[in-house]
């Protein structure tokens, strides 16, 4: 992946020298995904199935996404879909173009590697507003199938808890 300059801002393939600064990304901004997350991410990378994007802003790692290839959720499976995962932007730098720098990026890497869409997903409480407006307005829209909890499909009359888990996939169009 080559670098992207946009007003100060590079987006690149992570490397091993940004492990530590990712992992204390996540421990610190994030509350938790800390080393053990990003050592599965970097194991997924180097089989080829997951690109992790970083964001970087004058030197400083402000930013990441998980570009994966060969998502857990079964309708991106059978649809050949990749999937946008995990965007985190570190709290001082969101609202900036960020988050959609990485999006635009992935959608582009997708059309490259010939895939037709590309899936994303937001969790359902209010911490994913900011989400659920922006991939709304980036075109994203639901895959029909309603909503999921681990990336499977609640069926009518199932409880589950409003958590991070319980989703709503989204597919966009890359044609």
């Amino acid at each position: 992946m080559n670098e992207r300059m946009n007003d100060t801002l590079t987006l690149r393939t992570a490397e091993d020298q940004d492990r530590p600064a990712l992992t204390a990304m996540n421990e610190r901004a994030f509350g938790g995904h800390g080393t053990e997350h990003i050592d599965l991410q970097y194991d997924y990378q180097k089989r080829g199935e997951r690109i992790i994007l970083t964001a970087h802003r004058a030197g400083r790692l402000v930013g990441y996404c998980i570009f994966n290839r060969k998502p857990k959720y079964a309708y991106y499976r059978a649809h050949l879909i990749p999937e946008i995962q995990d965007i985190k932007v570190l709290p001082e730098y969101r609202q900036r173009g960020i988050a959609t720098a990485l999006i635009e990026t992935c959608e582009k890497m997708a059309r490259q590697e010939g895939f037709k869409a590309i899936g994303i997903s937001f969790g359902l409480h209010a911490g994913f507003g900011p989400a659920q407006r922006l991939y709304i307005k980036l075109g994203y829209r639901p895959d029909g199938q309603g909503v999921t909890y681990d990336r499977k499909i609640v069926t009518a009359g199932e409880f589950k808890p409003v958590d991070d888990q319980l989703c709503l996939m989204l597919v966009k169009d890359l044609c």
